[in-house]
């Protein structure tokens, strides 16, 4: 099992593996200690769940795929954020992506992303394959339907509209496959009929769905 966040979506469904399931676990030394600062993963015992430290930027050789974690731009956890006063950016450790190949193919896989670096686009430019964030589909949608008083930047994620959305910046990447995933249920994308899907479909992106194969 890969972690690439300590946010309370990626390792709360660890509670639901204690039953004495044998399986390894990475993460990075930031989320890792997360964990072991929390008594309640304790329930995944040490006897049967392995934990180990990502090294970034580092192949990692798992189940024949090589598996590469780098660091993008995100945020502390919002159960941390009340111990960080004013930068919550935190660590290269708090929000990760991973490059996956296989030895003729490599997909990219950032389910979490605040903004686009130069190091990012380098990094994706001409790609197979992108999984990529798509919490929200502009940075104040939540504002705009009562639902919240924060913003997609506020929470860690690039928007994929907008001026510095997401659209926007993978425009001269030339990724052959892009795909959203991490999609907040008010993103008005996962309706199929929705002008937003027909735009970013425009933009060649494809949102992912429950079974859901790609073949490169």
């Amino acid at each position: 099992m890969l972690l690439t966040s300590g946010e309370i979506d990626h390792i709360a469904g660890l509670l639901s593996m204690r039953e004495s399931q044998r399986f390894d676990l990475y993460a990075s030394g930031r989320v890792l200690d997360l964990l072991a600062q929390n008594p309640i993963f304790d329930a995944l015992h040490p006897a049967y769940v392995q934990r180990h430290a990502f090294a970034l930027d580092t192949p990692l050789s798992l189940l024949g795929l090589q598996v590469t974690p780098f660091a993008v731009p995100g945020k502390v956890p919002l159960f941390m954020e009340s111990r960080h006063s004013g930068d919550l950016a935190g660590s290269d450790e708090e929000t990760l992506g991973l490059t996956i190949d296989d030895g003729r193919h490599r997909l990219h896989y950032i389910p979490g992303c605040a903004a686009m670096t130069d190091t990012l686009r380098a990094r994706l430019r001409s790609a197979e394959l992108v999984f990529f964030d798509g919490t929200l589909w502009r940075d104040d949608e939540l504002v705009q339907l009562g639902v919240s008083i924060k913003t997609g930047q506020r929470m860690g994620h690039l928007s994929i509209d907008g001026e510095a959305g997401t659209l926007r910046a993978f425009a001269d990447l030339d990724v052959a496959r892009k795909v959203f995933i991490h999609i907040n249920t008010t993103n008005p994308i996962l309706d199929a009929g929705s002008a937003e899907r027909a735009a970013l479909a425009a933009h060649g992106w494809d949102v992912a769905h429950d079974g859901m194969d790609i073949t490169l």
